[in-house]
């Protein structure tokens, strides 16, 4: 693994010696408890998707309506989604980068609602596919805006909690869209399906509502040389409103020097992502993790579960539905958990943990899957359903838990938005792959039906390698400090010696007060 810049963070150092919790502090309590409604639902809609286009196809009524899809017209069905990601993500940056990142929410999520609206109004095929394609087009505008401003507004002390837990917000939206589905599959008519798929704007209904109830990210007003309305968010919610606060103005500090640094040596344009060695490592791991995070065998479960659970023996849609809704609850637990205890593991276990740990899970489903298909044991095909299960976990520990953390802080500010935007192309385009793949390469009669775990098995092998070549450890750092983290020494050390002399100069003035009080007091 390629070396990197470690530096003495002097607001790491602070932010960590705060013995007072976040929920005891007023104001900063607020914040995170608006974070919620307002930014941690953009994923719900991620997970939502992925249940409904699994679990609308154990309802009768939709394979009726759309012609029992199989094959490529199933896939694009499912696939579309990504596909418009694709075509939305390059004017991203404009977006977030100009107007800010609240702005950015609002924009995806109201074409967020447009799109739910005609997919649950859909009236054919080719209409429930542009209304999917509206919706990917929406999507990535707000988790890109989202997952930053989690970053760039938490407190030091918690901000790999928080941009963890925007990713397991997923299963909430997952764990809805399959109970919601299960319960509508009992109306005899289209609004068995219908109603779910209107339902997947809740999130952003939400965000629409909510999110300029939010304060503007402190990193992207300074860029914009808004320092006053900048400090005042800093000490407002990491200061618990005392503009006095030496933590404060050390964090003024350090982001207004480090962002100069950074525009310093950016163009704001897409070549900055190639032109430095360092930039370009960002790039290739950025873009890795958008396809590991599609390609480690999560699609196959979060897509087609009916389809692996037929070719076991379990046909029963009622069972399925069950299973289903087990699953994504599981999954929910999992992915809580892991956030929770981010903050105990280096970024590098983590990840290195989840993806050998779904190397031999991928291993054990495939030789029972062959053994339940092949020689027809049922004990094998239960054993599936376990293994199937205990993925949940595994993927979990990494991907889920740490995907936008990482982003977040492999990407120095004027990179950010680019830099998950590319990311999300990566990702989206592995996603529109598998959801395409997947269904033909399952499919018993016109693929090769089990057979094709074994090609995850080799991919994830690939995965696990290159993984513990170029991931490099971040945990322990601020956002500024790690703005540099592939960069010479002297721009990582620039930030510091800012905050050093901001506290320095603030205690020399403490001192200097101190003295005038007491030669007033001594004349007196």
């Amino acid at each position: 693994m390629v070396g990197v810049v470690q530096t003495d963070n002097i607001v790491h150092r602070m932010a960590m010696g705060d013995k007072i919790p976040w929920y005891k502090k007023n104001n900063l309590r607020y914040l995170y408890f608006m974070l919620f409604p307002c930014l941690m639902g953009i994923e719900m809609t991620s997970g939502f998707d992925s249940q409904i286009i699994n679990a609308v196809q154990l309802v009768p009524a939709w394979t009726n309506y759309f012609g029992h899809p199989t094959g490529g017209y199933k896939g694009i069905l499912a696939s579309a989604l990504p596909l418009g990601a694709v075509i939305g993500l390059p004017f991203i940056p404009l977006l977030n980068d100009n107007l800010g990142r609240r702005w950015c929410v609002m924009f995806g999520s109201i074409i967020m609602i447009i799109g739910s609206l005609i997919q649950g109004f859909a009236v054919n095929g080719a209409m429930y596919i542009v209304s999917r394609l509206i919706i990917g087009f929406g999507l990535p505008y707000a988790i890109v805006a989202g997952s930053s401003l989690i970053g760039e507004l938490a407190y030091p002390k918690e901000r790999a909690i928080l941009t963890s837990l925007f990713n397991a917000a997923y299963f909430v939206g997952a764990i809805v869209a399959s109970a919601a589905t299960y319960g509508t599959q009992q109306i005899p008519s289209d609004w068995s399906w219908r109603v779910p798929s209107l339902l997947q704007m809740s999130p952003s209904l939400l965000q629409v509502a909510l999110v300029m109830f939010l304060p503007e990210s402190p990193r992207f007003l300074i860029s914009k040389e808004r320092y006053e309305e900048a400090f005042k968010v800093l000490y407002t919610y990491h200061a618990e409103g005392n503009p006095d606060s030496e933590f404060a103005k050390a964090e003024m500090a350090e982001i207004k020097t480090t962002i100069a640094i950074e525009m310093e040596h950016s163009k704001k344009s897409w070549m900055d992502m190639i032109n430095s060695p360092g930039n370009r490592r960002r790039v290739i791991i950025g873009s890795l993790l958008g396809i590991m995070s599609q390609l480690s065998g999560n699609v196959v479960i979060s897509y087609y579960l009916g389809d692996i659970l037929n070719l076991i023996g379990f046909t029963d849609p009622n069972f399925q539905a069950k299973y289903n809704i087990g699953n994504q609850c599981l999954g929910l637990v999992c992915a809580v958990g892991t956030a929770l205890l981010v903050m105990k593991f280096k970024r590098r276990t983590m990840f290195l943990t989840s993806i050998f740990s779904i190397l031999f899970i991928y291993v054990a489903w495939t030789i029972s899957a062959a053994e339940a298909i092949v020689s027809g044991s049922q004990a094998a095909g239960k054993l599936c359903l376990f293994w199937i299960y205990i993925y949940q976990p595994a993927y979990n520990i990494g991907f889920n838990a740490l995907t936008y953390t990482y982003l977040v802080e492999i990407f120095p500010f004027a990179m950010r938005a680019r830099g998950i935007s590319i990311f999300q192309f990566f990702g989206k385009c592995a996603q529109f792959f598998g959801t395409n793949v997947n269904p033909v390469g399952l499919d018993p009669i016109n693929g090769i039906g089990w057979k094709f775990l074994i090609v995850y098995c080799g991919w994830i092998a690939i995965e696990a390698v290159l993984m513990w070549w170029l991931w490099p450890e971040t945990s322990n750092r601020t956002l500024e400090e790690l703005a540099f983290l592939f960069e010479d020494e002297d721009r990582a050390h620039a930030a510091t010696e800012a905050v050093e002399k901001e506290i320095h100069h603030d205690v020399k003035h403490h001192e200097e007060v101190n003295g005038s009080e007491t030669n007033s007091k001594d004349n007196v």
